[in-house]
């Protein structure tokens, strides 16, 4: 009966020391605000169909801002590239013709036609004096003098026009005219500018640092157009998600930073809070604790101060007392 009693007492010493051992420590940790890392990827994408040429990253790959990631095959776009600088060079040479006046050779007639004139101008001239002369000495009929006066008019009149006509020759094209060339200039250096965007599309670099989530094309595979080549997750689209209760939301705002730790890590890591959900909702099935499930919280975006794997479960600590 001894026996049996001493066997009772040691039993639920034994069960009151294991408890001791399990919830001391339950009851002596930190509270934490159980939460994951999520990476926000960018898809990349080609923006005409085209043969991979080459895939300068690859799954898992980290890469730098400016590496470059693929090319689709240029060689539709570099034709089209080369049409663009022709036109640009067919503009600009017309924009200047229509500033110009005429050829040399052009010219050169003008200039024969205003010695024609002056010559004629010169006899005419030369009559007209004579015919006075011959008028004042009664030899001449008024008649006379005024078919010669009316003549070296009419020559300078031809002469006249003809150094007009010159003039005019040396000049360019109508204001409107002008104006019209230019607008087909700037018209063809806009193609040329949009070609060499979509060149530049076709071989994409990175834009910051980060590491390629998965690519979905190899070297020589077709792409149709707006086909995601590959996923990238950049470094600053790496956010801390965690969920605070509704009771200590208004502790948590934009700008203001938080703890974290999670396994491996360094102690000491911090992130800032960049997003407040505004709705609340149940604790999601991602969080597993016993602790944190079924409760209302918020949802926390942080930017942490280390680059984090996405998928990792992390442990903040909370601000505005215990969660």
């Amino acid at each position: 009966m001894k026996q049996r009693l001493l066997t009772v007492v040691l039993l639920a010493l034994a069960v009151a020391l294991i408890t001791a051992l399990v919830l001391v420590p339950r009851l002596n940790r930190p509270p934490t605000l159980s939460g994951y890392v999520e990476g926000e990827p960018l898809y990349l994408a080609t923006p005409i169909s085209g043969t991979v040429k080459a895939m300068t990253a690859q799954r898992g790959d980290r890469v730098t801002a400016g590496q470059a990631l693929y090319v689709i095959d240029p060689r539709q776009l570099a034709a089209q590239k080369t049409q663009a600088v022709e036109e640009v060079t067919t503009a600009e040479a017309q924009a200047q013709d229509a500033r110009k006046g005429q050829r040399p050779v052009e010219l050169a007639v003008f200039d024969a036609n205003i010695a024609a004139a002056e010559a004629r101008a010169r006899d005419a001239r030369a009559l007209l004096s004579r015919t006075r002369i011959l008028a004042d000495k009664g030899y001449a009929a008024p008649a006379q003098l005024d078919d010669a006066k009316a003549a070296y008019d009419a020559d300078m009149a031809q002469l006249a026009a003809a150094r007009r006509q010159r003039d005019a020759a040396t000049l360019g094209a109508r204001q409107d005219q002008v104006r019209a060339a230019d607008s087909r200039v700037r018209e063809a250096q806009a193609g040329l500018a949009a070609a060499d965007a979509r060149l530049t599309d076709i071989a994409p670099v990175a834009p910051g640092p980060g590491r390629v989530e998965d690519t979905f094309f190899q070297t020589g595979e077709w792409a149709g157009v707006n086909q995601p080549i590959l996923s990238l997750i950049p470094d600053d689209r790496i956010r801390i998600r965690f969920f605070a209760p509704e009771r200590t939301l208004s502790a948590y705002g934009s700008g203001k930073t938080v703890r974290f730790s999670c396994d491996g890590c360094a102690a000491g890591l911090t992130a800032t809070i960049t997003y407040v959900s505004p709705r609340p909702e149940f604790t999601p099935p991602v969080i597993y604790s016993r602790e944190a499930r079924d409760r209302l919280v918020y949802l926390i975006e942080a930017r942490p101060s280390v680059r984090l794997n996405p998928g990792q479960p992390v442990d903040v600590s909370p601000l505005g007392g215990r969660p």
